[in-house]
């Protein structure tokens, strides 16, 4: 089963002689099957992996007539898990300057040293997409509203990996998630210079699944787990690196009550969360669910701003004195407020929020009209 990825077309529309396509995304998330829908339609290609330490003694040679002795006469090159290969920025910018007629793909399952590679020796040569577990987006393409609402509760628990919705059981399900956790998840994490405690990588990702939609004090995680603010704060920095956790932050433009200098992290996928916390109960029966809406409504709507290349800035909002929207949107200038709320309960926007910016919308989102705000 191929569930239409909407960066196919994206990928179609960037590739182009002289050029570097980058996609970033987590692991297992389908960058792969991106690659191999795309490559259905080339001929002349040559398709490596980072991995295969043949590839990176080629790709990571600055000699250009090695480089071309191992493109040969491919007119495409399509490099998996490109952050393994020492220096593949700077090798990819002498493939496109000296063999202008190949067009090259790159793939990272990290931002960490890709994204420092290929930063100055590519700047005018590359195109970046983003890949995130499956979106409704995409799947509104195979499924009618009443399907879709049907399957809800399952993507609140086990996520919108592309297996998880393909699999028929909840026990694969779970299976997969544990074995994508650890065996996947912090591989990237782990094998990057000065991070050797998984342990503690693993608390901190448990504490912050139980703060979802509330402020976090890097202080106060450092203290709960025995490490420095500075630590807490590099191995935060890393997760999202990774495309583990979203950062969030306050909102503010007039009121000086209001709160702009802690986060909020959101999860990239609920049953990344869950399996976390070995809960994967069912909303009935679960004390969460209201955390769970919320992580799914962001990380949704994330994916569908940068599908649909909306430019938007995201932010919470909160007042010292617990004055609060769940979620701030400012695009071209204007700004909207959104409370998200389980169920078919409803919600008022705070009155502070309408005086101090009058010219901007609310709107309260729950499971009666959730989908027009994520697809």
């Amino acid at each position: 089963m191929y569930i239409p990825q909407i960066q196919l077309d994206q990928l179609r529309g960037m590739s182009a002689p002289g050029k570097v396509v980058i996609i970033f995304g987590p692991r297992r998330v389908g960058k792969t099957t991106l690659l191999k829908k795309y490559l259905e339609n080339e001929t002349n290609y040559l398709f490596v992996t980072g991995e295969d330490v043949f590839v990176r003694d080629f790709l990571s040679s600055s000699s250009i007539d090695k480089l071309k002795d191992f493109i040969g006469n491919k007119t495409l090159l399509v490099v998996d898990e490109a952050q393994y290969i020492p220096d593949i920025g700077v090798n990819l910018k002498l493939i496109v300057d000296h063999l202008p007629y190949v067009r090259v793909i790159a793939t990272g399952s990290s931002t960490f040293d890709l994204a420092k590679q290929i930063g100055e020796p590519l700047t005018g040569r590359k195109y970046v997409l983003r890949m995130y577990p499956i979106a409704q987006l995409e799947l509104s393409h195979l499924e009618n509203p009443a399907q879709t609402q049907a399957h809800l509760e399952n993507r609140l628990i086990y996520g919108s990996y592309p297996e998880v919705i393909i699999f028929g059981s909840d026990a694969q399900r779970q299976e997969y998630l544990h074995e994508l956790i650890s065996a996947y998840l912090l591989k990237d994490i782990l094998a990057f210079e000065g991070v050797q405690k998984s342990k503690k990588l693993i608390d901190l990702l448990i504490l912050l699944a139980f703060q979802i939609g509330k402020e976090v004090s890097h202080s106060e995680l450092g203290t709960q787990l025995s490490m420095n603010k500075t630590t807490v704060e590099k191995y935060l920095d890393l997760l999202e690196q990774v495309f583990v956790l979203v950062n969030i932050r306050g909102f503010s433009r007039n009121l000086r009550k209001e709160v702009t200098k802690t986060s909020r992290y959101y999860f990239c996928d609920n049953g990344i969360r869950n399996g976390l916390i070995n809960n994967f109960n069912l909303c009935h029966r679960r004390d969460d669910v209201g955390a769970l809406w919320e992580n799914y409504l962001v990380m949704e709507r994330l994916k569908k701003q940068h599908y649909l290349k909306l430019l938007t800035r995201n932010f919470f909002w909160r007042t010292y004195d617990q004055k609060e929207l769940d979620w701030v949107e400012e695009r071209e200038g204007r700004l909207s407020g959104y409370e998200f709320k389980w169920g078919d309960s409803s919600a008022n926007a705070p009155k502070l929020w309408l005086e101090t910016y009058p010219e901007s919308s609310f709107e309260c989102i729950n499971t009666v009209n959730y989908l027009k705000f994520i697809q």
